[in-house]
């Protein structure tokens, strides 16, 4: 029999949720059992409304549970959204004819559906999205609530635009539901791994090389922006990392790592580390598919188990492991550093960014950090 892999990444069913429980105007309704809801609303910390489904409703059917909830949340003001979980699909309940008269969203996205990236696309194509042509600003698009860094990521490039006299547009997804109809017909990214496809794409944010070209772009195509005050940022920080990098190589050699995240995370882990620190990256692990031809210059596959990863480790045997609260657990005593979710036995109460120029200063100093208390 095949072994039994402990999955990483959420599921379809949670990628839906975590898009629109991120507008402000939209109640989210998990259709299905306490499980499937109870894990969303954990890992997004957001309010979100579930049916509960029980034994007895598996059997007879749950529209009448799915209408009370539905009734329940429509005097409230505002858009409902329902996502069908794995019980209602594989029953083959007709959901769209149990919300017939109503303006309900609804996202068919359970949870073998795909991976947190899939329920994420199809809850935003759910909801339509749109550009206004004449709407100023710029877009910020690849915000997710299950990315522990998405509030410090909208912070930091919101500030980035403000520097190079641009008005943020539409924040994809973290915004006024209304907006997202609404929004700038320019976009940049903080995360490729959930982009919305919304208006014209510009670049990431993701590291000082895709900065400097992201905003050497804005700066051609947004018209009455100064993208010099940003660029000069550029410049000054990108010098502080390389002199902190250069201390620590005047002592220790450069780190073999292992990195284990979502694609665009952990290629902007790998290719920091190189460039600053002249890392030899070992293994990097993506929890969802690997980016398609060109190929990347590091040895990419997609691992999606904890026992994968576990024996990845022991294969490579790695000074550092970049990865989530699994990852740390099969490291034995290895520097680590937490970039994607869970980050468990931290108290977080700062909102540090990934993306952006505070982002690189923010994970390179991690890295030393942790090098360095493992030298000592």
């Amino acid at each position: 029999m095949p072994e039994c892999e402990t999955p990483l990444w959420p599921c379809a069913m949670t990628g839906a949720a975590a898009c629109l429980a991120g507008f402000e105007g939209i109640s989210v309704v998990i259709h299905g059992s306490s499980g499937c809801y109870y894990y969303p609303a954990t890992l997004l910390n957001a309010p979100l409304h579930g049916t509960f489904i029980l034994e007895n409703e598996v059997v007879f059917g749950s529209g009448d549970r799915l209408r009370e909830v539905i009734r329940d949340l429509s005097g409230r003001g505002g858009r409902i959204a329902v996502i069908t979980t794995c019980v209602p699909s594989l029953l083959g309940e007709d959901i769209r004819a149990m919300l017939d008269g109503t303006e309900v969203i609804l996202v068919d996205s359970p949870g073998f559906a795909g991976e947190l990236e899939t329920g994420y696309r199809a809850a935003l194509a759910a909801l339509a999205p749109g550009v206004s042509p004449d709407r100023r600003g710029i877009n910020i698009d690849g915000i997710s609530l299950s990315d522990p860094f998405y509030e410090g990521n909208i912070q930091e490039i919101s500030r980035l635009l403000h520097r190079a006299g641009v008005p943020v547009g539409t924040v994809f997804c973290r915004d006024w539901a209304e907006m997202a109809g609404h929004a700038a017909p320019l976009t940049i990214g903080t995360n490729d791994d959930f982009t919305s496809g919304v208006g014209k794409y510009l670049g990431g944010t993701l590291g000082i090389p895709a900065l400097r070209t992201t905003f050497e772009s804005l700066s051609k195509e947004y018209e009455g922006s100064d993208a010099d005050p940003v660029l000069n940022e550029l410049d000054v920080q990108e010098e502080r990392v390389i002199q902190a990098c250069d201390r620590y190589l005047r002592r220790y050699d450069p780190p073999d790592v292992a990195i284990f995240a979502g694609t665009a995370y952990a290629l902007f882990a790998a290719d920091t580390l190189k460039r600053y620190l002249d890392a030899e990256i070992l293994a990097v692990g993506t929890r969802n598919d690997p980016p398609a031809l060109p190929a990347p210059q590091y040895p990419v596959e997609k691992l999606t188990g904890l026992e994968q990863v576990a024996r990845k480790i022991a294969e490579v045997l790695p000074d550092l492991v970049i990865g989530s609260s699994f990852e740390q657990s099969v490291s034995g005593d290895r520097a680590f550093v937490g970039i994607i979710p869970p980050l468990q036995g931290q108290v977080r109460l700062t909102r540090p960014p990934l993306a952006g120029t505070s982002g690189t200063l923010q994970f390179v100093e991690d890295v030393l950090n942790a090098c360095m208390d493992k030298k000592t």
